[in-house]
């Protein structure tokens, strides 16, 4: 007897990501509007992903042996206890750490996979990007060292006023269930639940864990590759189309209202620490205010696009808005205490 059971239609809009196509479209364009740059964008983003792809993968492997071993349960508890004590250490280890905008998106990941308190994340998701050892020694080199000094300060405080703020907020509907459905890490995409018994290291003696671990090495693997790759595609663009002489004429004068100019501009444009500082050392020999450059710096490094999208893709958009609102507020408030102290 013949099949007459109608073909079930492939979905090619759940099979292809939104971030792949959104990733092609872009480089589309670019071949079609100007073909001769289309080249050094790709370079650009293959270049930029091969330097954080050492970060991906120990994030990668580290998550999926928490989940194989069920160790996941223990390093959850280190984040549990007093959450201000834990926003503190959070704001103080991510002003500190030398991880980059990009290279720390992992980390978050794994934070969130095992319930770390959004606080707590939060505080450490906006210090991060603002400073670390490498960014403090090009930043004294090009600024000064007061200026690097104040940078470090306002990066940690920046952290404490997100983790505090979310604190104080969580029970609101803001943070409310803040994780997209399918969260980026740990216990997603068909990956099983965490195993609730004694940690077992050697998991590749039982064949659960095994599968466990493959699974989940491999959705977040996919998860933070896709989305990376959308950031740097789009951050290649953005520098080529974004020179520097068109921020800088906007940025020029003095004044109270160019910090919050500095940070209104900063934040849409990517520019983090490493790129940013020449730009603002020359910013500020052309008559620039100590307060334009502070707020400029900071919301730039807080809102760069690798990390402002992991962030889009990890939570909800209310809590990306929030994210985005702290680092603003944060930003406003350290250009115009530096004005005041420089």
């Amino acid at each position: 007897m013949a099949d007459t059971t109608t073909p079930t239609p492939i979905n090619w809009r759940k099979r292809i990501s939104g971030a792949w196509a959104a990733s092609a479209v872009l480089l589309a364009l670019v071949a079609v509007l100007d073909w001769p740059q289309f080249v050094p964008t790709v370079i650009f983003s293959a270049q930029a992903l091969a330097g954080t792809a050492p970060f991906i993968l120990f994030a990668v492997l580290a998550v999926a042996y928490l989940k194989a071993t069920g160790a996941e349960n223990l390093l959850a508890k280190a984040f549990e206890g007093n959450p201000a004590r834990m926003i503190v250490m959070a704001a103080l280890l991510g002003g500190l750490s030398p991880f980059c905008s990009c290279e720390v998106i992992p980390f978050i990941a794994a934070l969130l996979a095992v319930g770390a308190p959004l606080g707590a994340v939060m505080a450490f998701w906006l210090a991060s990007p603002l400073m670390d050892p490498a960014m403090f020694a090009i930043t004294t080199g090009a600024i000064g060292l007061e200026f690097a000094l104040a940078k470090t300060a306002a990066a940690i405080g920046l952290g404490m006023l997100g983790g505090f703020g979310t604190l104080l907020l969580s029970s609101t509907p803001v943070f409310a269930d803040p994780l997209r459905e399918k969260p980026a890490v740990g216990g997603c995409c068909g990956v099983k639940q965490p195993f609730s018994a004694k940690p077992v290291w050697k998991f590749w003696t039982e064949t659960p864990r095994i599968q466990t671990f493959r699974d989940t090495a491999l959705e977040n693997a996919a998860f933070l590759l896709k989305w990376l790759t959308l950031a740097y595609v789009i951050e290649a663009i953005m520098v080529h189309y974004m020179p520097a002489n068109l921020i800088a004429s906007v940025l020029g004068g003095d004044g109270l209202g160019t910090v919050l100019l500095g940070a209104l501009v900063g934040m849409p444009a990517y520019l983090n620490g490493y790129a940013a500082a020449p730009l603002v050392a020359e910013l500020l020999d052309q008559g620039m205010s100590n307060g334009a450059a502070m707020s400029f710096m900071l919301a730039g490094g807080v809102s760069c696009i690798p990390a402002a999208i992991a962030v889009w893709a990890l939570v909800k958009p209310r809590v990306f808005a929030a994210y985005l609102g702290f680092a603003l507020v944060g930003s406003i408030v350290a250009g115009v205490a530096w004005q005041i102290v420089a």
